[in-house]
This record gives structure tokens, sequence and C-alpha cells, in this order.
């Protein structure tokens, strides 16, 4: 079943990202309009990694910076 809730997607976004629910469409429709916000540092980072989850191994992500939160603390 195709979404219902979509707009145009750049060929990058195409090849990139995977948009089977209409819920992905609003995700990266937020994140784009985000990305154009003065946002922290911290929000940038929350930002990408919602970013990150549409892709179709968005696995990686989330274990890069859950690896680089243990890297900060294990050193404590």
């Amino acid at each position: 079943m195709k979404p219902t809730k979509s707009f145009p997607l750049t060929k990058t976004e195409q090849r990139k990202y995977v948009m089977p629910a209409n819920e992905d469409y609003e995700i990266l429709q937020k994140v784009k309009k985000l990305e154009k916000l003065k946002l922290t540092k911290e929000e940038k980072i929350l930002v990408w990694l919602i970013k990150t989850q549409l892709e179709p191994k968005w696995r990686k992500y989330l274990l890069q910076t859950l690896n680089k939160l243990f890297k900060k603390y294990q050193k404590k």
C-alpha cells in the first residue's frame, strides 16, 4: 500500500530513505523544517539521529551514537 500523505522527494532522498508509511513523510518534512532553524548542537544531533531512522540501515547510526556515549562514560 502506497502512503497517502506524501510530498515530492529529491532524487537523493528517493535513493537514501525508505518511505513506506505516512509517518515517514511527516518525519522527513518536520526534520527538513527543523534543519533550517538555529538549533543547539544537541538538538542538531537529535534531528540528525531521527533523520537516519528513515534509512534502510538505521541501526548503524544508533550503534554509533550508543558507542560514543559508552566511550564517554567508560573513561570516568
